[in-house]
Protein backbone atom coordinates (compact mmCIF):
# COMPACT_ATOMS: atom_id res chain seq x y z
CA UNK A 1 0.00 0.00 0.00
CA UNK A 2 2.81 2.46 0.83
CA UNK A 3 4.39 1.87 -2.59
CA UNK A 4 1.23 3.17 -4.28
CA UNK A 5 0.31 5.80 -1.71
CA UNK A 6 -2.57 3.72 -0.26
CA UNK A 7 -2.37 4.21 3.51
CA UNK A 8 -5.95 3.27 4.38
CA UNK A 9 -6.29 -0.38 5.36
CA UNK A 10 -9.96 -0.45 4.36
CA UNK A 11 -9.16 0.91 0.92
CA UNK A 12 -6.29 -1.55 0.52
CA UNK A 13 -8.67 -4.44 1.15
CA UNK A 14 -11.09 -3.00 -1.41
CA UNK A 15 -8.26 -2.84 -3.97
CA UNK A 16 -7.37 -6.48 -3.33
CA UNK A 17 -10.99 -7.40 -4.13
CA UNK A 18 -10.75 -5.76 -7.56
CA UNK A 19 -7.08 -5.80 -8.62
CA UNK A 20 -5.75 -9.09 -9.92
CA UNK A 21 -2.14 -7.98 -9.45
CA UNK A 22 -2.79 -7.46 -5.74
CA UNK A 23 -4.37 -10.89 -5.48
CA UNK A 24 -1.37 -12.45 -7.21
CA UNK A 25 1.03 -10.65 -4.86
CA UNK A 26 -0.98 -11.82 -1.81
CA UNK A 27 -1.20 -15.35 -3.24
CA UNK A 28 -4.98 -15.25 -3.29
CA UNK A 29 -7.04 -17.04 -5.90
CA UNK A 30 -10.00 -15.54 -7.68
CA UNK A 31 -12.43 -17.16 -5.25
CA UNK A 32 -10.34 -16.81 -2.07
CA UNK A 33 -11.69 -14.54 0.67
CA UNK A 34 -9.87 -11.29 1.35
CA UNK A 35 -8.83 -10.87 5.02
CA UNK A 36 -10.66 -8.25 7.07
CA UNK A 37 -8.97 -4.86 7.43
CA UNK A 38 -8.69 -5.38 11.21
CA UNK A 39 -6.11 -8.10 10.50
CA UNK A 40 -3.59 -5.37 9.67
CA UNK A 41 -3.96 -3.55 12.98
CA UNK A 42 -3.99 -6.77 15.04
CA UNK A 43 -0.73 -7.94 13.50
CA UNK A 44 0.83 -4.46 13.58
CA UNK A 45 0.17 -3.94 17.29
CA UNK A 46 1.13 -7.54 18.08
CA UNK A 47 3.76 -9.67 16.43
CA UNK A 48 4.98 -7.11 13.88
CA UNK A 49 5.93 -4.51 16.48
CA UNK A 50 7.32 -6.96 19.03
CA UNK A 51 9.47 -8.79 16.49
CA UNK A 52 10.81 -5.74 14.64
CA UNK A 53 9.40 -6.99 11.33
CA UNK A 54 9.28 -3.56 9.73
CA UNK A 55 12.92 -2.87 10.58
CA UNK A 56 13.89 -6.28 9.21
CA UNK A 57 11.96 -5.58 6.00
CA UNK A 58 13.70 -2.22 5.58
CA UNK A 59 17.13 -3.77 6.15
CA UNK A 60 16.41 -6.60 3.71
CA UNK A 61 15.59 -4.13 0.94
CA UNK A 62 18.65 -2.06 1.82
CA UNK A 63 20.93 -5.10 1.62
CA UNK A 64 19.51 -5.88 -1.82
CA UNK A 65 20.31 -2.32 -2.89
CA UNK A 66 23.86 -2.81 -1.61
CA UNK A 67 24.18 -6.08 -3.52
CA UNK A 68 23.10 -4.30 -6.72
CA UNK A 69 25.82 -1.66 -6.22
CA UNK A 70 23.46 1.23 -5.47
CA UNK A 71 25.14 2.09 -2.16
CA UNK A 72 28.77 3.17 -2.35
CA UNK A 73 29.26 4.58 1.16
CA UNK A 74 31.53 7.45 0.09
CA UNK A 75 29.13 10.26 0.94
CA UNK A 76 26.01 10.47 3.09
CA UNK A 77 23.42 13.24 3.41
CA UNK A 78 21.13 13.84 6.36
CA UNK A 79 18.03 15.95 6.90
CA UNK A 80 14.71 15.97 8.75
CA UNK A 81 11.14 16.69 7.73
CA UNK A 82 8.14 17.53 9.90
CA UNK A 83 5.13 15.19 9.72
CA UNK A 84 1.86 16.04 11.46
CA UNK A 85 0.81 13.72 14.27
CA UNK A 86 -2.66 12.30 14.81
CA UNK A 87 -3.31 14.69 17.71
CA UNK A 88 -5.48 17.76 18.08
CA UNK A 89 -5.06 20.95 20.09
CA UNK A 90 -8.52 20.52 21.63
CA UNK A 91 -7.41 17.26 23.28
CA UNK A 92 -4.35 18.69 25.05
CA UNK A 93 -3.30 20.43 28.25
CA UNK A 94 -0.65 23.09 29.01
CA UNK A 95 2.80 21.62 29.62
CA UNK A 96 3.08 23.17 33.08
CA UNK A 97 -0.13 21.51 34.24
CA UNK A 98 0.45 18.41 36.35
CA UNK A 99 -1.32 15.39 34.88
CA UNK A 100 -2.68 12.54 36.95
CA UNK A 101 -2.31 9.75 34.42
CA UNK A 102 -4.20 6.52 34.95
CA UNK A 103 -2.50 3.28 35.88
CA UNK A 104 -0.33 1.65 33.25
CA UNK A 105 -2.94 -1.04 32.55
CA UNK A 106 -5.65 1.52 31.79
CA UNK A 107 -3.68 3.99 29.64
CA UNK A 108 -3.23 3.79 25.88
CA UNK A 109 0.04 2.69 24.31
CA UNK A 110 1.25 6.23 23.33
CA UNK A 111 0.72 7.37 26.94
CA UNK A 112 2.66 4.38 28.28
CA UNK A 113 5.54 5.24 25.94
CA UNK A 114 5.46 8.82 27.22
CA UNK A 115 5.53 7.74 30.87
CA UNK A 116 8.40 5.31 30.21
CA UNK A 117 10.36 8.11 28.51
CA UNK A 118 9.82 10.36 31.53
CA UNK A 119 11.11 7.64 33.86
CA UNK A 120 14.27 7.17 31.79
CA UNK A 121 14.90 10.91 31.44
CA UNK A 122 14.08 11.75 35.11
CA UNK A 123 14.04 15.53 34.48
CA UNK A 124 12.82 16.73 31.05
CA UNK A 125 15.14 19.14 29.22
CA UNK A 126 12.31 21.65 28.73
CA UNK A 127 8.61 21.97 29.48
CA UNK A 128 6.49 21.90 26.29
CA UNK A 129 3.82 24.50 25.74
CA UNK A 130 1.12 21.85 25.23
CA UNK A 131 0.97 18.09 25.81
CA UNK A 132 -1.44 15.97 23.80
CA UNK A 133 -3.56 13.59 25.87
CA UNK A 134 -3.80 11.11 22.99
CA UNK A 135 -0.12 11.27 21.88
CA UNK A 136 2.02 12.91 24.60
CA UNK A 137 5.34 12.36 22.78
CA UNK A 138 4.25 14.49 19.81
CA UNK A 139 5.85 17.96 19.76
CA UNK A 140 3.78 21.15 19.65
CA UNK A 141 5.50 23.20 16.96
CA UNK A 142 5.03 26.22 14.74
CA UNK A 143 8.22 25.65 12.76
CA UNK A 144 6.44 25.69 9.40
CA UNK A 145 5.41 29.33 9.84
CA UNK A 146 1.66 28.68 9.93
CA UNK A 147 -0.63 27.66 12.79
CA UNK A 148 1.08 25.41 15.35
CA UNK A 149 0.29 21.68 15.49
CA UNK A 150 1.52 18.42 17.02
CA UNK A 151 4.15 16.63 14.93
CA UNK A 152 7.11 14.28 14.72
CA UNK A 153 10.28 14.51 12.64
CA UNK A 154 11.40 11.81 10.25
CA UNK A 155 15.20 11.81 9.94
CA UNK A 156 16.78 10.35 6.81
CA UNK A 157 20.36 9.25 6.23
CA UNK A 158 20.89 8.57 2.52
CA UNK A 159 23.74 7.46 0.30
CA UNK A 160 24.50 10.08 -2.32
CA UNK A 161 25.20 7.73 -5.21
CA UNK A 162 21.61 6.69 -5.95
CA UNK A 163 19.72 8.37 -3.13
CA UNK A 164 19.09 5.12 -1.25
CA UNK A 165 17.93 5.58 2.36
CA UNK A 166 20.36 3.72 4.63
CA UNK A 167 18.63 4.59 7.91
CA UNK A 168 15.50 6.33 9.18
CA UNK A 169 14.77 7.48 12.71
CA UNK A 170 11.87 9.41 14.30
CA UNK A 171 12.53 12.28 16.69
CA UNK A 172 10.98 15.27 18.38
CA UNK A 173 10.72 18.51 16.40
CA UNK A 174 13.77 20.46 17.57
CA UNK A 175 17.34 20.90 16.38
CA UNK A 176 19.04 19.05 19.24
CA UNK A 177 16.82 15.98 18.74
CA UNK A 178 17.55 15.98 14.99
CA UNK A 179 21.30 16.18 15.64
CA UNK A 180 21.14 13.31 18.14
CA UNK A 181 19.12 11.27 15.65
CA UNK A 182 21.82 11.81 13.00
CA UNK A 183 24.52 10.66 15.42
CA UNK A 184 22.47 7.56 16.22
CA UNK A 185 21.94 6.76 12.54
CA UNK A 186 25.63 7.12 11.66
CA UNK A 187 26.72 4.92 14.56
CA UNK A 188 24.17 2.20 13.83
CA UNK A 189 25.03 2.09 10.13
CA UNK A 190 28.71 1.79 11.05
CA UNK A 191 28.04 -0.96 13.59
CA UNK A 192 25.71 -3.02 11.41
CA UNK A 193 27.22 -2.61 7.94
CA UNK A 194 30.79 -1.52 8.81
CA UNK A 195 30.25 1.50 6.59
CA UNK A 196 31.41 5.00 7.44
CA UNK A 197 31.24 7.85 4.89
CA UNK A 198 34.13 10.12 3.98
CA UNK A 199 31.81 13.14 4.03
CA UNK A 200 28.47 14.10 5.51
CA UNK A 201 26.25 16.64 3.76
CA UNK A 202 23.68 18.64 5.72
CA UNK A 203 22.18 22.07 6.29
CA UNK A 204 22.90 24.64 9.01
CA UNK A 205 20.98 22.64 11.64
CA UNK A 206 23.95 20.27 11.73
CA UNK A 207 26.57 23.05 11.79
CA UNK A 208 26.75 23.51 15.56
CA UNK A 209 30.19 23.47 17.15
CA UNK A 210 29.57 20.27 19.14
CA UNK A 211 28.29 18.38 16.07
CA UNK A 212 31.20 19.49 13.91
CA UNK A 213 33.67 18.44 16.62
CA UNK A 214 31.98 15.03 16.85
CA UNK A 215 32.29 14.54 13.09
CA UNK A 216 35.86 15.79 12.72
CA UNK A 217 37.53 14.64 15.93
CA UNK A 218 35.65 11.46 16.84
CA UNK A 219 34.45 10.09 13.50
CA UNK A 220 37.01 11.59 11.09
CA UNK A 221 34.21 12.53 8.67
CA UNK A 222 34.46 15.64 6.52
CA UNK A 223 31.56 17.97 7.42
CA UNK A 224 30.14 19.39 4.20
CA UNK A 225 27.89 21.53 6.37
CA UNK A 226 27.62 25.34 6.65
CA UNK A 227 28.88 26.53 10.04
CA UNK A 228 26.22 27.91 12.35
CA UNK A 229 27.90 31.26 13.02
CA UNK A 230 26.08 34.23 14.56
CA UNK A 231 29.17 36.36 15.18
CA UNK A 232 28.97 38.32 11.93
CA UNK A 233 27.73 41.88 12.54
CA UNK A 234 25.57 43.87 10.13
CA UNK A 235 25.76 47.30 11.80
CA UNK A 236 29.10 48.29 10.28
CA UNK A 237 31.23 47.36 13.31
CA UNK A 238 34.03 44.81 13.27
CA UNK A 239 32.95 41.14 13.27
CA UNK A 240 34.91 38.36 14.92
CA UNK A 241 36.34 37.39 11.53
CA UNK A 242 38.12 40.77 11.37
CA UNK A 243 40.31 39.76 14.31
CA UNK A 244 43.43 37.64 13.74
CA UNK A 245 43.89 34.54 15.90
CA UNK A 246 47.38 33.66 17.16
CA UNK A 247 47.49 30.01 18.22
CA UNK A 248 50.91 30.15 19.91
CA UNK A 249 50.15 33.24 21.96
CA UNK A 250 46.56 32.14 22.64
CA UNK A 251 45.19 35.57 21.80
CA UNK A 252 43.35 37.62 19.19
CA UNK A 253 44.70 40.75 17.53
CA UNK A 254 42.31 43.53 16.54
CA UNK A 255 42.72 45.49 13.26
CA UNK A 256 44.75 48.09 15.22
CA UNK A 257 47.12 45.42 16.60
CA UNK A 258 45.85 45.33 20.18
CA UNK A 259 45.60 41.98 21.99
CA UNK A 260 42.49 40.22 23.27
CA UNK A 261 43.32 37.58 25.87
CA UNK A 262 41.46 35.15 28.10
CA UNK A 263 43.78 36.00 31.03
CA UNK A 264 45.57 39.27 31.67
CA UNK A 265 47.41 38.00 34.74
CA UNK A 266 48.73 34.66 35.92
CA UNK A 267 47.13 32.65 38.70
CA UNK A 268 48.70 30.16 41.09
CA UNK A 269 45.91 27.70 40.26
CA UNK A 270 45.36 27.54 36.47
CA UNK A 271 41.80 28.22 35.30
CA UNK A 272 40.27 26.79 32.16
CA UNK A 273 37.94 29.78 31.58
CA UNK A 274 35.33 27.59 29.84
CA UNK A 275 31.81 28.97 30.17
CA UNK A 276 28.52 27.06 30.28
CA UNK A 277 28.20 27.58 26.53
CA UNK A 278 31.52 25.75 25.97
CA UNK A 279 33.29 28.96 24.97
CA UNK A 280 36.33 30.89 26.22
CA UNK A 281 35.92 34.64 26.58
CA UNK A 282 38.71 36.84 25.16
CA UNK A 283 38.68 40.51 26.18
CA UNK A 284 40.76 43.54 25.23
CA UNK A 285 42.44 46.05 27.54
CA UNK A 286 39.96 48.71 28.57
CA UNK A 287 42.54 51.51 28.58
CA UNK A 288 43.78 50.64 25.07
CA UNK A 289 40.18 50.66 23.80
CA UNK A 290 39.47 54.05 25.39
CA UNK A 291 42.27 55.73 23.43
CA UNK A 292 41.80 53.74 20.20
CA UNK A 293 40.77 55.67 17.08
CA UNK A 294 38.62 52.71 15.87
CA UNK A 295 36.55 52.31 19.03
CA UNK A 296 33.38 53.49 17.28
CA UNK A 297 33.77 50.69 14.74
CA UNK A 298 34.79 48.05 17.29
CA UNK A 299 32.92 48.44 20.59
CA UNK A 300 30.93 51.69 20.52
CA UNK A 301 28.55 50.65 23.33
CA UNK A 302 30.94 48.82 25.67
CA UNK A 303 34.20 49.80 27.41
CA UNK A 304 36.12 46.93 25.78
CA UNK A 305 35.74 44.31 23.06
CA UNK A 306 34.86 40.71 23.89
CA UNK A 307 35.07 37.61 21.68
CA UNK A 308 33.62 34.25 22.70
CA UNK A 309 35.72 31.48 21.11
CA UNK A 310 34.24 27.98 21.01
CA UNK A 311 36.29 25.13 22.44
CA UNK A 312 35.47 23.34 19.15
CA UNK A 313 36.74 26.21 16.99
CA UNK A 314 39.30 23.98 15.21
CA UNK A 315 36.50 21.76 13.91
CA UNK A 316 34.53 24.84 12.86
CA UNK A 317 37.58 26.05 10.90
CA UNK A 318 37.75 22.69 9.12
CA UNK A 319 34.14 23.15 8.01
CA UNK A 320 34.87 26.73 6.91
CA UNK A 321 37.77 25.57 4.73
CA UNK A 322 35.62 22.85 3.13
CA UNK A 323 32.95 25.48 2.44
CA UNK A 324 35.28 27.24 -0.04
CA UNK A 325 36.16 24.12 -2.05
CA UNK A 326 34.59 22.84 -5.31
CA UNK A 327 33.79 19.57 -3.50
CA UNK A 328 31.41 21.46 -1.21
CA UNK A 329 29.58 22.94 -4.21
CA UNK A 330 29.13 19.41 -5.58
CA UNK A 331 27.80 18.29 -2.19
CA UNK A 332 25.28 21.14 -2.21
CA UNK A 333 23.93 19.95 -5.56
CA UNK A 334 23.77 16.34 -4.38
CA UNK A 335 21.89 17.32 -1.21
CA UNK A 336 18.85 17.96 -3.41
CA UNK A 337 18.38 14.18 -3.52
CA UNK A 338 17.24 14.08 0.09
CA UNK A 339 14.94 17.06 -0.45
CA UNK A 340 13.38 15.20 -3.39
CA UNK A 341 12.78 12.17 -1.17
CA UNK A 342 10.85 14.28 1.34
CA UNK A 343 8.81 15.86 -1.46
CA UNK A 344 8.06 12.37 -2.83
CA UNK A 345 7.16 11.20 0.68
CA UNK A 346 4.49 13.85 1.14
CA UNK A 347 3.15 14.37 -2.38
CA UNK A 348 3.28 10.86 -3.89
CA UNK A 349 3.14 8.55 -0.86
CA UNK A 350 0.72 10.97 0.87
CA UNK A 351 2.57 10.76 4.19
CA UNK A 352 1.83 14.33 5.28
CA UNK A 353 0.03 13.19 8.43
CA UNK A 354 0.53 10.10 10.60
CA UNK A 355 -2.23 7.58 11.19
CA UNK A 356 -0.52 5.78 14.08
CA UNK A 357 0.20 7.36 17.44
CA UNK A 358 3.24 7.28 19.70
CA UNK A 359 6.89 7.21 18.70
CA UNK A 360 6.69 3.49 17.89
CA UNK A 361 3.75 4.17 15.57
CA UNK A 362 5.69 6.98 13.89
CA UNK A 363 8.69 4.68 13.53
CA UNK A 364 6.56 2.00 11.86
CA UNK A 365 5.10 4.42 9.33
CA UNK A 366 8.48 6.02 8.59
CA UNK A 367 10.09 2.60 8.08
CA UNK A 368 7.36 1.42 5.71
CA UNK A 369 7.51 4.64 3.70
CA UNK A 370 11.33 4.52 3.49
CA UNK A 371 11.15 0.87 2.40
CA UNK A 372 8.69 1.79 -0.37
CA UNK A 373 10.94 4.64 -1.52
CA UNK A 374 13.98 2.34 -1.67
CA UNK A 375 12.02 -0.23 -3.66
CA UNK A 376 10.87 2.38 -6.16
CA UNK A 377 14.37 3.87 -6.43
CA UNK A 378 15.95 0.44 -6.93
CA UNK A 379 13.42 -0.45 -9.64
CA UNK A 380 14.08 2.84 -11.41
CA UNK A 381 17.85 2.34 -11.39
CA UNK A 382 17.84 -1.34 -12.38
CA UNK A 383 15.15 -1.27 -15.08
CA UNK A 384 17.41 0.34 -17.75
CA UNK A 385 20.06 -2.27 -16.97
CA UNK A 386 17.57 -5.09 -17.50
CA UNK A 387 16.30 -3.59 -20.75
CA UNK A 388 19.85 -3.18 -22.06
CA UNK A 389 20.63 -6.82 -21.18
CA UNK A 390 17.55 -8.00 -23.10
CA UNK A 391 18.57 -5.98 -26.15
CA UNK A 392 22.08 -7.42 -26.08
CA UNK A 393 20.69 -10.92 -25.69
CA UNK A 394 18.37 -10.44 -28.66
Amino acid sequence: GYCLGIRSERRLCEEVHLNLAYRWFCRLGLEDAVPDHSTFSKNRHGRFRDSGTFRHLFESVLQRCMAEGLVRGEGFATDASIIKADAQRANSVPGEEAMNWKSADETARPVREYLNALEQENAPAFVPKFVSLSDPLATWTGATGGPAFFAYCTNYLIDLQAGIIVYVEPSAVNKSAEVEATKTMLERVEDKYDMKPDRLVGDTNYGSAAMLSWLVDEKQIEPHVPVCDKSERKDGTYSNSDFIWNEKANEYRCPEGHALRSEWRTFKKPRNRITKDNTVLYTSNQYECASCSQKDRCCPNTPKRKIARSIHEDARNVARRIYTTPEYQRSRRERKKIEMLFAHLKRILKLDKLRLRGQSGARDEFLLAATAQNLRRMAKWLTPVAQEAEMLGA
